[in-house]
């Protein structure tokens, strides 16, 4: 009998699979055998993922429940189920948090880095730490009184500072209630000779006297909120959208409360007074005996006295051809490139930009922005394009989460310079990462393309693993120019022939491939590397496939609502997500019966990415450069060090290894990038030279 595929027991709940996410991510903060600020990274990673969980996930549940919403998904979970679930995890979890900052505090004071409070530091340090009060702090804090004439004030989202209870020194009858409020501008530590932390709020609770004269302090408490921060902005009927923007970003600093941290000083007293104004429910009260911003702890990981505590650094590389003098138009002439980041090196691709600037020959560059960062080589290269004359084309997408308001920023630069800026598509982001450049060659239009799946952003490149695909095909720019014109005209129907563009054609696209694998039978292979795995029907498919006897490995960093192990629908279903020293942000797919079988993407497999964006699905056909993608698969599925593989129950299990035979998907692509750089051979790297890998040894 046909087994029911939209039986809610065969999905995992997104919300809960992302809390396993970021479980991962804490246990490598867990992981004893790391250096200790590469450990203490990891934390400052988990709780910065944490804040946008709440600001986003949690906060749209929250919505949910609000307006009445009974089921979302697949699981059909309540969001009143699932922001019970999600509180008793997060509650448990803090336990485990607390206990690992300690331990990893404890063992950075053996290497001689010190967390202190202000009383227990030396008389001396205490002039330093008075001094730098008088300095730095005192004339920027924000004392506020709260009273019958004093409301209470807004606070921003992530909002950082202290509950005070005060008495007045004359009447001791008279007690007083007020906030203090610590701007982001200050450090989260104030740090002395480098190596000694101490707190800011330690430091302000020792000059309660300065900010309140005539006040003592009786007690007080830390506190940090977190509010709502998902822009929604109707764009109908929308003359400015960047105007409308800007009202959207201040508004997010006026979200609903939805979560409030406080420090273990604080008692029922404190809580129900600030709590009185806040309005937060209890469940989502968070008490700390710790540090409140784990975010804040990049501070410290960046001290770069003790780099001996983080993980070894690598330098990307510039590998054949890209190590030559030789120009890189003539490169891209005779051959595709694919480059595997941040192994190798990104600066190719902004080389590409700086040099199509400069180019007399070069008579348009156009590109799609979505996170470029603050200090963006390639957006400057586009303004001195744009002012020089040429015909500069940009797609910058203000609808960047929490990347806003350096997109408005270069958008409004870009535009003075005289380049065309479009702002986005109506209902949809524009996530697709793609640049063209037009140069004339005797007397002739010759197109180069860059297509990649991840930003244009240089330093996120040296941290986050994706492809970059760079050709001058003709078949692939005549595409591209083709989906250029869609972006800044007007076309509903649009498609292209070589690439593949959401929302009308990458989701067919890949249903029928994953059909094609499924019609070869136990003879069907499919191999899929993403962030997360969300959509109903292409989770069908799969279990679909499964069924049929298809092997299936699935490389999935984040959420996967796709349940494996479950007898007779997803046996031939395996799950793995790699956690290491990089950030696995490359979509690489590869499908053994297709033609071409490799393909890479700016889309991860969710609705919001296959059918609300603009995405790019591109086919990658030379047999070098799919080889090297098949590769990177096969090292990545090979994984028994940095992988865990996700279990029946929605857990993860870290996979094992006997010690003589580890592979560490990092370590090895380093090793073996390095190897190639050092060689006077010219070759492409062997990934998987030394792998024994047991889906492939037979084909």
């Amino acid at each position: 009998m046909p087994t029911n595929l939209k039986n809610p027991a065969l999905y995992i709940n997104r919300e809960l699979s992302w809390l396993q996410f970021n479980t991962r991510v804490l246990k490598q903060a867990l992981n004893e055998s790391l250096p200790l600020l590469e450990r203490l990274k990891f934390l400052a990673i988990y709780g910065t993922n944490l804040d946008e969980f709440y600001m986003i996930r949690v906060a749209g549940l929250k919505k949910l429940f609000s307006a009445g919403v009974n089921v979302s998904g697949a699981d059909r979970f309540t969001p009143l189920h699932q922001l019970r679930e999600i509180r008793t995890y997060l509650h448990e979890e803090q336990k485990v948090v607390e206990h690992c900052l300690l331990d990893i505090m404890n063992r950075l004071e053996k290497e001689g880095i010190f967390f202190k409070p202000y009383r227990e530091t030396t008389l001396e340090q205490r002039k330093v730490l008075d001094r730098y009060f008088h300095e730095n702090i005192y004339p920027v804090v924000v004392p506020i009184a709260v009273d019958a004439t004093h409301p209470f004030p807004h606070l921003n989202n992530l909002s950082f500072g202290q509950i005070v209870k005060l008495r007045d020194k004359d009447d001791s009858s008279i007690e007083r209630y007020g906030i203090i409020r610590i701007p982001r501008v200050l450090p989260r530590f104030v740090d002395i000779d480098n190596r000694i932390y101490i707190p800011i709020g330690s430091l302000v609770a020792e000059h309660i006297g300065d900010l309140f004269p005539g006040y003592e302090l009786i007690k007080f408490s830390a506190f940090r909120i977190t509010r709502n921060a998902d822009i929604a902005i109707e764009e109908e009927e929308a003359d400015d959208f960047m105007e409308m923007l800007e009202e959207g970003l201040k508004l997010r600093k006026k979200g609903e409360i939805v979560r409030l941290e406080l420090s273990n000083h604080a008692d029922d007293d404190l809580l129900n007074f600030f709590n009185r104004h806040a309005n937060v429910f209890k469940d989502d009260i968070y008490r700390f005996t710790t540090y409140l911003n784990l975010g804040a702890l990049w501070q410290i990981v960046g001290n770069k006295d003790f780099a001996h505590l983080t993980a070894p650094s690598f330098k990307p590389r510039n590998l054949p051809p890209l190590d030559s003098d030789e120009n890189l138009y003539a490169i891209l002439d005779k051959q595709d490139l694919i480059l595997f980041h941040p192994f190798e090196s990104f600066e190719p691709v902004v080389r590409l930009i700086q040099t199509a600037a400069k180019d007399p020959d070069v008579v348009s560059i156009r590109m799609t922005l979505y996170r470029s960062g603050s200090q963006s080589l390639i957006v400057q290269s586009l303004i001195a394009a744009a002012e020089s004359g040429k015909q500069v084309t940009v797609m910058v997408e203000l609808k960047a989460r929490f990347d806003e308001e350096n997109n408005l920023i270069w958008a409004k630069a870009l535009e003075s310079a005289g380049a065309h800026v479009i702002y986005g598509i109506t209902g949809l982001k524009v996530h697709a990462k793609a640049a063209l450049v037009t140069r004339r060659v005797n007397g002739k239009l010759k197109q180069y393309v860059h297509i990649g799946t991840g930003n244009y952003n240089p330093s996120t490149a040296t941290i986050y693993t994706d492809i970059s695909y760079m050709t001058s095909n003709d078949a692939i720019t005549y595409d591209m120019t083709r989906f250029f014109h869609f972006l800044t005209g007007f076309s509903k129907k649009g498609k292209l022939g070589e690439l593949y563009m959401a929302p009308t054609q990458i989701k067919p696209k890949l249903l029928s491939l994953i059909h094609n694998e499924t019609r070869m039978g136990s003879e069907g292979v499919i191999i899929a590397k993403m962030n997360a795995l969300v959509d109903e029907d292409i989770i069908r498919a799969l279990y679909k496939a499964s069924q049929a006897g298809v092997k299936i490995e699935l490389i999935v960093r984040g959420v996967c609502c796709l349940r494996p192990g479950v007898e007779g629908v997803s046996e031939n279903i395996r799950v793995t997500s790699i956690i290491g020293k990089y950030l696995e942000h490359a979509r690489i797919f590869y499908f053994k019966h297709a033609d071409p079988q490799t393909y890479i993407s700016s889309a991860d497999w969710m609705p919001r990415n296959l059918l609300r964006r603009i995405e790019l699905l591109t086919p990658i056909a030379g047999e070098e450069a799919s080889a090297k993608l098949l590769q990177i698969l096969e090292l990545q599925i090979s994984d028994n060090d940095l992988a865990y593989e996700l279990q029946y129950n929605g857990s993860y299990r870290k996979v094992s290894h006997d010690g003589a035979h580890t592979i560490n998907s990092h370590l090895i692509v380093e090793t073996e990038t390095n190897k190639v750089y050092n060689s006077t051979k010219k070759q492409t790297p062997n990934y998987v030279q030394q792998l024994t890998n047991r889906l492939f040894k037979e084909s």
